[in-house]
């Protein structure tokens, strides 16, 4: 049987995680997480990681195994799970991918694109940029050099947004034309689900997610992490929002309420990211196991 992979996508809250240990236990395989934001161990509720009981349906990697002191970045990140998954293959011909991150799925089933090297003055420009006037002045730097760009990446991500502007600034191209369809060849093949609902429901169900992270401890953590608020993976939605609440600047109401908007807005871009891929099986987030099976069977024969 030829060795398989099986990713899962689609917008935050979706049911990704519940589709995937269902995968994983009919085909006896395990799980690879590629969901960026829960690669940090220090952050659990507000990333909304499996819970323990959901761990221990289905083995799982790359979930909470770094710190967020550590410098991991995709191009780790296709290393490593390329090594996982050969080694999961060895005893399994099907492995399951999980997460709404697209560019670290895209890392796995196709490969990174080439950037030119582009000068390191670059990069401690932008990063002093950051620093002293805020995400906002680079989101805005990307809107007028690389609209494409600025309306697909993770802007929200600031490693993600300065890796963009400093290719824009270096090479005098848009980040977004180094973006190809190229492939590169792998000893497995991909087959990937995506699951999806009106977009009133998926709002609905970010709510509702929102307001159960904040019932589960979501300030507790927050605050504990405040020392460390200056690290780019506590830059992330969830996080920030409360950082600013903690420091004052804010109610916690409006907090919660531009945690609720911004999670919105990622979920809208990962539909967009996601939408370019036309070797994507979509499927309504309801829809039976059993019938994602039989679409899977047709298509593995193709």
């Amino acid at each position: 049987m030829t060795n398989t992979l099986i990713s899962i996508v689609g917008p935050t809250a979706i049911g990704k995680t519940a589709l995937s240990i269902k995968l994983a236990q009919r085909f006896n395989a395990e799980i690879i997480s590629a969901d960026s934001r829960q690669f940090y161990k220090e952050m659990n509720i507000g990333t909304a990681v499996p819970s323990l009981e959901e761990l221990n349906y289905v083995k799982h990697h790359f979930i909470q195994h770094k710190s967020i002191e550590s410098n991991y970045n995709v191009g780790d990140f296709e290393r490593d799970a390329i090594i996982k998954i050969e080694e999961l293959h060895q005893k399994n011909p099907f492995a399951i991918m999980v997460g709404g991150s697209g560019l670290y799925v895209k890392a796995v089933t196709k490969g990174l694109d080439y950037f030119p090297e582009v000068d390191d003055k670059v990069r401690t420009k932008l990063n002093l940029k950051f620093e002293t006037e805020g995400i906002e002045s680079l989101q805005e730097q990307l809107k007028l050099l690389d609209l494409k760009a600025y309306n697909t990446i993770a802007i929200d991500n600031p490693q993600r947004l300065i890796r963009a502007l400093e290719i824009c600034i270096g090479t005098n191209k848009p980040y977004s034309s180094y973006l190809t369809n190229s492939s590169k060849n792998r000893a497995f093949k991909s087959i990937s689900i995506g699951l999806n609902a009106e977009r009133s429901v998926i709002y609905e169900r970010i709510n509702q997610r929102v307001d159960l992270m904040i019932e589960n401890g979501l300030l507790k953590e927050v605050e504990a992490l405040l020392p460390y608020k200056h690290l780019n993976a506590l830059n992330t939605v969830g996080y920030k929002e409360l950082f600013q609440y903690f420091e004052g600047h804010c109610t916690l109401e409006f907090a919660i309420s531009e945690i609720k908007k911004n999670t919105r807005h990622f979920a809208k871009r990962q539909l967009t990211w996601f939408r370019k891929d036309d070797a994507i099986i979509w499927f309504d987030y309801k829809t039976e196991l059993e019938d994602i099976l039989k679409r899977l069977d047709f298509y593995s024969k193709k």
